[in-house]
């Protein structure tokens, strides 16, 4: 039986507050034994969970989709896991695939995959490919702590400026200015723009929702920089939690503007599978005055439930909240002249790489 919330030391510097699953794939619970707990309470420090590293070698690197509320049709993830520890993750459930906890598991038990790069060359070097915006940080962020130590994000750009390749790259983080040198010359040959998260602009509520992830402040420094490089920028809200977040959305577009974004966008918070006991969870612990009313705007929004999975209404949400989102977006936007389109990029430069080994080594 799962303990209540008080009974939990809170891990500091995580999101998730436990490591529990539904055992959807027959996961067994990852609960701290009842000794454990009890020596607990005679220290002062809380509980510290190390990051572990594990290196994988995949055979394949681009995922494809035909998801027809997506604007793009391929992506690659440098990592598996996330440091950053956003409670909000919609790709948390992915751990639960491999055996591993949906909570502290995930950002806390990481994957790296030092091939990418090598394997997107390869996958670039095949006659059949056909190139189209590549987009990176869909599931995990490619520019999470781990990456100053690997550097496969940066690797996998150095590909795509060889191969004149156009990506589109989604963070929460401020790190990818170490590769502003890359960004800038991609953006020259229009083969670049750039997604930066803005949660809130709140340090306190950053730290609780997104706790390893960079504050907003030097976020919205990296948008700055990025402008003035000559690099696309936009700012996407996501997620915006209701009776939390949704509050600051005039402010988080306003700033934004002043920063230099160009276009502006929100996704109301997702709740797939092992997020929703998680988030719930969170808000136990850290919101318990308003947990009900939060849970139940998010059900407004979804259909009556804590996650809708159907194309388009997963991103948009749907019923009066979420009409209401929109349309303050919607003016926000327009007042601030962020209310542009999509940034579009060049596949016509596209030069395909020769392999070591393939045949037209031979010409």
């Amino acid at each position: 039986m799962s303990k209540s919330i008080d009974q939990r030391p809170l891990a500091k510097g995580r999101g998730a507050i436990t490591n529990d699953s539904s055992n959807r794939f027959n996961l067994p619970s990852r609960e701290m034994d009842g000794d454990w707990l009890d020596d607990c309470r005679l220290i002062d420090d809380p509980v510290k969970l190390r990051t572990e590293i594990t290196s994988e070698f995949p055979r394949s690197i681009i995922n494809f989709n035909s998801s027809p509320d997506l604007p793009f049709d391929r992506s690659i993830n440098a990592y598996r896991g996330c440091e950053h520890g956003c409670i909000y993750c919609y790709a948390r459930p992915t751990h639960a695939y491999y055996d591993l906890s949906p909570g502290q598991d995930f950002e806390t038990k990481l994957f790296t995959k030092p091939n990418a790069a090598e394997l997107l060359l390869q996958t670039f070097a095949k006659p059949s490919y056909q190139p189209a915006p590549l987009a990176i940080g869909t599931n995990t962020d490619p520019y999470q702590p781990i990456e100053r130590q690997f550097r496969i994000t940066r690797a996998i750009l150095e590909v795509m400026f060889q191969t004149r390749h156009p990506v589109g790259i989604t963070t929460k983080s401020d790190k990818l200015m170490d590769d502003l040198d890359l960004l800038s010359e991609l953006a020259k040959l229009q083969l670049t723009a750039v997604a930066i998260s803005v949660t809130t602009l709140n340090p306190a509520t950053a730290r609780l929702l997104e706790p390893r992830a960079p504050s907003p402040s030097k976020r919205l420094a990296a948008v700055e920089r990025l402008r003035i490089a000559g690099i696309p920028v936009h700012v996407n809200i996501a997620p915006v939690v209701p009776a939390i977040t949704d509050h600051e959305l005039e402010d988080i577009v306003k700033i934004s503007a002043e920063k230099g974004a160009q276009s502006v966008s929100f996704i109301p918070v997702r709740l797939p599978h092992e997020v929703a006991p998680l988030f719930e969870e969170w808000l136990e612990a850290h919101f318990p005055d308003r947990k009900d009313k939060v849970l139940n705007i998010i059900a407004s929004m979804r259909s009556g439930k804590r996650n809708d999975p159907n194309f388009y209404s997963r991103m948009r949400g749907k019923g009066p909240w979420a009409d209401l989102i929109r349309t303050r977006l919607k003016v926000a936007a327009s007042k601030h002249g962020l209310n542009k389109g999509r940034f579009e990029l060049r596949t016509d430069l596209f030069k395909r790489p020769l392999v070591k080994g393939s045949q037209m080594e031979l010409f």
